[in-house]
Protein backbone atom coordinates (compact mmCIF):
# COMPACT_ATOMS: atom_id res chain seq x y z
CA UNK A 1 0.00 0.00 0.00
CA UNK A 2 1.42 3.35 -1.08
CA UNK A 3 0.96 6.16 1.41
CA UNK A 4 0.01 9.49 -0.18
CA UNK A 5 1.11 12.59 1.73
CA UNK A 6 -0.09 16.04 0.72
CA UNK A 7 2.39 18.95 0.64
CA UNK A 8 0.66 20.66 3.57
CA UNK A 9 1.07 17.56 5.74
CA UNK A 10 4.73 17.30 4.77
CA UNK A 11 5.29 20.77 6.22
CA UNK A 12 3.99 19.76 9.66
CA UNK A 13 7.28 18.29 11.04
CA UNK A 14 9.25 21.33 9.87
CA UNK A 15 6.65 23.63 11.43
CA UNK A 16 7.07 21.85 14.76
CA UNK A 17 10.85 22.25 14.47
CA UNK A 18 10.45 25.99 13.88
CA UNK A 19 8.18 26.22 16.92
CA UNK A 20 10.87 24.50 18.99
CA UNK A 21 13.40 27.04 17.72
CA UNK A 22 11.11 29.94 18.68
CA UNK A 23 10.58 28.45 22.15
CA UNK A 24 14.32 28.13 22.70
CA UNK A 25 15.02 31.70 21.63
CA UNK A 26 12.16 32.97 23.80
CA UNK A 27 14.03 31.59 26.82
CA UNK A 28 16.70 34.24 26.27
CA UNK A 29 14.11 37.00 26.09
CA UNK A 30 12.50 35.83 29.36
CA UNK A 31 15.93 35.75 31.02
CA UNK A 32 16.64 39.33 29.95
CA UNK A 33 13.42 40.43 31.67
CA UNK A 34 14.20 38.44 34.83
CA UNK A 35 11.51 35.79 34.32
CA UNK A 36 13.70 32.73 34.77
CA UNK A 37 10.79 30.37 35.42
CA UNK A 38 9.48 31.05 31.92
CA UNK A 39 13.00 30.57 30.55
CA UNK A 40 13.08 27.05 31.97
CA UNK A 41 9.56 26.39 30.71
CA UNK A 42 10.51 27.58 27.22
CA UNK A 43 13.48 25.21 27.02
CA UNK A 44 11.27 22.40 28.34
CA UNK A 45 8.68 23.10 25.64
CA UNK A 46 11.43 23.11 23.02
CA UNK A 47 12.56 19.67 24.27
CA UNK A 48 9.01 18.28 23.99
CA UNK A 49 8.58 19.67 20.47
CA UNK A 50 11.99 18.33 19.46
CA UNK A 51 10.96 14.83 20.52
CA UNK A 52 7.79 15.08 18.41
CA UNK A 53 8.98 16.43 15.07
CA UNK A 54 11.09 13.43 14.10
CA UNK A 55 8.44 10.90 15.12
CA UNK A 56 5.72 12.74 13.25
CA UNK A 57 7.93 12.97 10.17
CA UNK A 58 8.48 9.20 10.20
CA UNK A 59 4.80 8.47 10.78
CA UNK A 60 3.75 10.70 7.89
CA UNK A 61 6.61 9.53 5.66
CA UNK A 62 7.66 13.18 5.43
CA UNK A 63 11.35 12.90 6.26
CA UNK A 64 13.69 15.05 4.18
CA UNK A 65 17.27 16.28 4.14
CA UNK A 66 16.09 19.82 4.81
CA UNK A 67 14.14 18.67 7.86
CA UNK A 68 17.19 16.90 9.29
CA UNK A 69 19.40 19.98 8.84
CA UNK A 70 16.73 22.26 10.26
CA UNK A 71 16.34 20.02 13.29
CA UNK A 72 20.09 20.15 14.01
CA UNK A 73 20.18 23.94 13.73
CA UNK A 74 17.14 24.24 16.00
CA UNK A 75 18.73 21.96 18.60
CA UNK A 76 21.97 23.94 18.52
CA UNK A 77 20.14 27.19 19.27
CA UNK A 78 17.46 25.90 21.64
CA UNK A 79 19.69 23.66 23.76
CA UNK A 80 23.13 25.14 23.20
CA UNK A 81 22.96 28.90 22.73
CA UNK A 82 19.79 29.59 24.74
CA UNK A 83 20.79 27.78 28.00
CA UNK A 84 24.28 29.28 27.83
CA UNK A 85 22.88 32.81 27.52
CA UNK A 86 20.27 32.23 30.24
CA UNK A 87 22.93 31.04 32.69
CA UNK A 88 25.20 33.94 31.75
CA UNK A 89 22.46 36.53 32.30
CA UNK A 90 21.42 34.90 35.57
CA UNK A 91 24.78 34.39 37.25
CA UNK A 92 27.74 35.98 35.54
CA UNK A 93 26.69 39.66 35.36
CA UNK A 94 29.29 40.50 32.75
CA UNK A 95 32.03 38.31 34.24
CA UNK A 96 34.55 37.15 31.65
CA UNK A 97 34.97 33.68 33.12
CA UNK A 98 31.22 33.16 32.99
CA UNK A 99 31.18 34.17 29.35
CA UNK A 100 33.98 31.71 28.59
CA UNK A 101 31.97 28.91 30.25
CA UNK A 102 28.92 29.88 28.18
CA UNK A 103 30.99 29.78 25.00
CA UNK A 104 32.41 26.37 25.89
CA UNK A 105 28.93 24.97 26.45
CA UNK A 106 27.53 26.34 23.17
CA UNK A 107 30.54 25.11 21.16
CA UNK A 108 30.38 21.64 22.71
CA UNK A 109 26.68 21.43 21.90
CA UNK A 110 27.35 22.27 18.24
CA UNK A 111 30.17 19.71 18.10
CA UNK A 112 27.92 17.09 19.66
CA UNK A 113 25.24 17.68 17.01
CA UNK A 114 27.80 17.59 14.20
CA UNK A 115 29.08 14.21 15.44
CA UNK A 116 25.51 12.95 15.72
CA UNK A 117 24.86 13.82 12.07
CA UNK A 118 27.98 12.02 10.92
CA UNK A 119 27.09 8.89 12.92
CA UNK A 120 23.74 8.69 11.12
CA UNK A 121 25.57 7.77 7.91
CA UNK A 122 27.87 5.24 9.58
CA UNK A 123 26.78 1.76 8.47
CA UNK A 124 29.58 -0.11 10.25
CA UNK A 125 28.07 0.14 13.71
CA UNK A 126 26.88 -3.02 15.51
CA UNK A 127 23.12 -3.63 15.77
CA UNK A 128 22.94 -2.62 19.42
CA UNK A 129 24.38 0.85 18.70
CA UNK A 130 20.92 2.16 17.84
CA UNK A 131 19.90 1.70 21.49
CA UNK A 132 22.40 4.30 22.70
CA UNK A 133 23.42 7.88 22.14
CA UNK A 134 27.10 8.79 22.07
CA UNK A 135 27.32 11.32 24.86
CA UNK A 136 24.40 13.16 26.45
CA UNK A 137 21.79 14.16 23.82
CA UNK A 138 21.09 17.82 23.13
CA UNK A 139 17.69 18.28 24.89
CA UNK A 140 18.86 16.47 28.02
CA UNK A 141 22.12 18.44 28.07
CA UNK A 142 20.33 21.78 27.77
CA UNK A 143 17.98 20.96 30.64
CA UNK A 144 20.63 19.41 32.90
CA UNK A 145 22.77 22.53 32.49
CA UNK A 146 19.87 24.55 33.93
CA UNK A 147 19.75 22.43 37.10
CA UNK A 148 21.43 25.04 39.39
CA UNK A 149 18.92 27.67 38.25
CA UNK A 150 16.00 25.30 38.81
CA UNK A 151 17.24 24.45 42.32
CA UNK A 152 17.64 28.15 43.15
CA UNK A 153 14.10 28.98 42.04
CA UNK A 154 12.75 26.13 44.17
CA UNK A 155 14.86 26.30 47.34
CA UNK A 156 16.50 29.72 47.17
CA UNK A 157 20.16 30.63 47.34
CA UNK A 158 22.65 27.95 48.36
CA UNK A 159 25.96 26.39 47.42
CA UNK A 160 24.42 25.35 44.11
CA UNK A 161 23.88 29.01 43.16
CA UNK A 162 27.48 30.14 43.73
CA UNK A 163 29.03 31.57 40.59
CA UNK A 164 32.01 29.22 40.39
CA UNK A 165 29.82 26.20 41.12
CA UNK A 166 27.57 27.17 38.20
CA UNK A 167 30.59 27.69 35.94
CA UNK A 168 32.08 24.31 36.91
CA UNK A 169 28.71 22.63 36.40
CA UNK A 170 28.31 24.19 32.95
CA UNK A 171 31.75 23.01 31.85
CA UNK A 172 31.11 19.51 33.25
CA UNK A 173 27.87 19.14 31.27
CA UNK A 174 29.66 20.45 28.18
CA UNK A 175 32.22 17.66 28.63
CA UNK A 176 29.42 15.09 28.86
CA UNK A 177 28.00 16.38 25.58
CA UNK A 178 31.15 15.62 23.59
CA UNK A 179 32.16 12.53 25.57
CA UNK A 180 31.99 8.96 24.26
CA UNK A 181 29.87 7.83 27.21
CA UNK A 182 26.86 5.82 25.99
CA UNK A 183 23.44 6.93 27.18
CA UNK A 184 20.17 5.10 26.64
CA UNK A 185 17.94 6.16 23.77
CA UNK A 186 14.23 6.16 24.55
CA UNK A 187 13.45 5.86 20.85
CA UNK A 188 14.13 2.12 20.89
CA UNK A 189 12.38 1.33 24.19
CA UNK A 190 9.39 -0.98 23.66
CA UNK A 191 6.86 -1.61 26.40
CA UNK A 192 5.21 -5.05 26.61
CA UNK A 193 1.43 -5.26 26.35
CA UNK A 194 0.95 -6.10 30.03
CA UNK A 195 2.87 -2.96 31.05
CA UNK A 196 0.72 -0.50 29.11
CA UNK A 197 -1.83 0.04 31.89
CA UNK A 198 0.80 0.68 34.64
CA UNK A 199 2.65 3.01 32.28
CA UNK A 200 -0.51 5.03 31.62
CA UNK A 201 -1.08 5.31 35.37
CA UNK A 202 2.51 6.46 35.74
CA UNK A 203 2.01 9.08 33.04
CA UNK A 204 -1.02 10.39 34.91
CA UNK A 205 0.92 10.60 38.17
CA UNK A 206 3.79 12.33 36.39
CA UNK A 207 1.42 14.88 34.89
CA UNK A 208 -0.09 15.56 38.32
CA UNK A 209 3.38 16.01 39.83
CA UNK A 210 4.41 18.40 37.06
CA UNK A 211 1.25 20.47 37.52
CA UNK A 212 1.47 20.66 41.31
CA UNK A 213 5.27 20.67 41.81
CA UNK A 214 6.82 21.51 38.43
CA UNK A 215 10.31 22.46 39.58
CA UNK A 216 10.66 19.58 42.05
CA UNK A 217 9.48 17.08 39.44
CA UNK A 218 11.96 18.50 36.93
CA UNK A 219 14.84 18.28 39.42
CA UNK A 220 13.99 14.65 40.23
CA UNK A 221 13.75 13.75 36.54
CA UNK A 222 17.11 15.33 35.73
CA UNK A 223 18.86 13.71 38.70
CA UNK A 224 17.46 10.31 37.72
CA UNK A 225 18.71 10.85 34.20
CA UNK A 226 22.23 11.51 35.48
CA UNK A 227 22.04 8.44 37.73
CA UNK A 228 21.13 6.20 34.81
CA UNK A 229 24.45 6.83 33.06
CA UNK A 230 26.44 4.12 34.99
CA UNK A 231 23.77 1.55 34.13
CA UNK A 232 23.89 2.64 30.49
CA UNK A 233 27.67 2.16 30.42
CA UNK A 234 27.31 -1.32 31.99
CA UNK A 235 24.63 -2.34 29.50
CA UNK A 236 26.68 -1.10 26.56
CA UNK A 237 29.73 -3.07 27.70
CA UNK A 238 27.66 -6.21 28.31
CA UNK A 239 26.15 -6.07 24.82
CA UNK A 240 29.56 -5.48 23.28
CA UNK A 241 30.82 -8.77 24.76
CA UNK A 242 27.68 -10.83 24.04
CA UNK A 243 26.95 -10.86 20.29
CA UNK A 244 24.28 -13.53 20.78
CA UNK A 245 22.08 -10.91 22.51
CA UNK A 246 22.25 -8.24 19.81
CA UNK A 247 19.14 -9.21 17.86
CA UNK A 248 16.97 -10.85 20.54
CA UNK A 249 14.12 -9.23 22.51
CA UNK A 250 14.69 -7.91 26.06
CA UNK A 251 13.16 -11.00 27.70
CA UNK A 252 15.65 -13.31 26.01
CA UNK A 253 18.49 -10.95 26.93
CA UNK A 254 17.53 -11.23 30.58
CA UNK A 255 17.49 -15.03 30.25
CA UNK A 256 20.99 -14.99 28.73
CA UNK A 257 22.25 -12.77 31.54
CA UNK A 258 20.77 -15.02 34.23
CA UNK A 259 22.12 -18.16 32.60
CA UNK A 260 25.63 -16.77 32.35
CA UNK A 261 25.59 -15.49 35.94
CA UNK A 262 24.48 -18.90 37.24
CA UNK A 263 27.16 -20.65 35.18
CA UNK A 264 29.80 -18.33 36.56
CA UNK A 265 28.72 -18.88 40.16
CA UNK A 266 28.32 -22.67 40.00
CA UNK A 267 30.76 -24.05 37.46
CA UNK A 268 33.72 -21.75 37.41
CA UNK A 269 35.90 -21.89 40.54
CA UNK A 270 37.94 -18.87 41.41
CA UNK A 271 41.16 -20.86 41.36
CA UNK A 272 42.28 -24.36 40.40
CA UNK A 273 44.44 -24.57 43.54
CA UNK A 274 43.19 -25.31 47.00
CA UNK A 275 43.85 -23.01 49.93
CA UNK A 276 45.59 -23.75 53.21
CA UNK A 277 48.54 -25.99 53.93
CA UNK A 278 47.75 -28.34 51.02
CA UNK A 279 48.10 -25.60 48.38
CA UNK A 280 51.56 -26.72 47.40
CA UNK A 281 50.62 -30.36 46.85
CA UNK A 282 46.93 -30.66 46.02
CA UNK A 283 44.91 -29.36 43.05
CA UNK A 284 41.15 -29.26 42.81
CA UNK A 285 39.87 -32.71 41.62
CA UNK A 286 37.72 -32.80 38.52
CA UNK A 287 35.04 -35.27 39.73
CA UNK A 288 33.38 -36.48 42.92
CA UNK A 289 35.33 -39.75 43.34
CA UNK A 290 38.66 -37.97 43.02
CA UNK A 291 37.50 -35.41 45.56
CA UNK A 292 36.61 -38.06 48.16
CA UNK A 293 39.84 -39.95 47.49
CA UNK A 294 41.94 -36.80 47.97
CA UNK A 295 40.11 -35.94 51.18
CA UNK A 296 40.68 -39.39 52.68
CA UNK A 297 44.37 -39.41 51.71
CA UNK A 298 44.96 -36.07 53.39
CA UNK A 299 43.09 -37.13 56.51
CA UNK A 300 44.99 -40.44 56.80
CA UNK A 301 48.31 -38.71 56.34
CA UNK A 302 47.52 -36.15 59.07
CA UNK A 303 46.54 -38.80 61.61
CA UNK A 304 49.00 -41.59 60.76
CA UNK A 305 51.64 -40.38 63.20
CA UNK A 306 49.37 -40.32 66.27
CA UNK A 307 46.56 -42.82 65.77
CA UNK A 308 46.06 -46.35 64.53
CA UNK A 309 44.05 -47.59 61.57
CA UNK A 310 41.10 -48.54 63.77
CA UNK A 311 40.92 -45.11 65.35
CA UNK A 312 41.05 -43.54 61.91
CA UNK A 313 38.08 -45.62 60.74
CA UNK A 314 36.09 -44.80 63.88
CA UNK A 315 36.45 -41.06 63.44
CA UNK A 316 35.42 -40.92 59.79
CA UNK A 317 31.83 -39.85 60.47
CA UNK A 318 29.97 -36.92 58.94
CA UNK A 319 31.28 -34.36 61.45
CA UNK A 320 34.87 -35.33 60.87
CA UNK A 321 34.36 -35.23 57.11
CA UNK A 322 32.94 -31.72 57.32
CA UNK A 323 35.97 -30.64 59.36
CA UNK A 324 38.34 -32.13 56.78
CA UNK A 325 36.51 -30.25 54.02
CA UNK A 326 37.06 -27.00 55.85
CA UNK A 327 40.66 -27.83 56.66
CA UNK A 328 41.79 -28.38 53.11
CA UNK A 329 39.79 -25.40 51.82
CA UNK A 330 37.64 -27.25 49.26
CA UNK A 331 33.95 -26.31 48.93
CA UNK A 332 31.33 -28.86 48.00
CA UNK A 333 29.75 -28.49 44.60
Amino acid sequence: MVRVTTPSIRLLPNAITVLALCAGLSAVQFALTGNYAMSIASIGIAAVLDSLDGRIARLLDATSKMGAELDSLSDGISFGVAPALVLYVWQSHGDRIGWVASLIFAVCMILRLARFNTLLDDTDQPPYAAEFFVGVPAPAGGLVAMLPLIATLQWGEGWWSQQYVVIAWTIAIAALLISRIPTLSLKTVKAPAKAIAPLLVGVGLLAAAIIQFPLVALVIALVLYLLHIPYSVYRHRWLATHPEAWTVPPRERRAIRRARSQRRLRLRPASRRVAGAAMRAVRLPRNGSDLVRATRALRDRDHSSSTSNSSNSSTSGPNQRRRSWRRIGIRRR
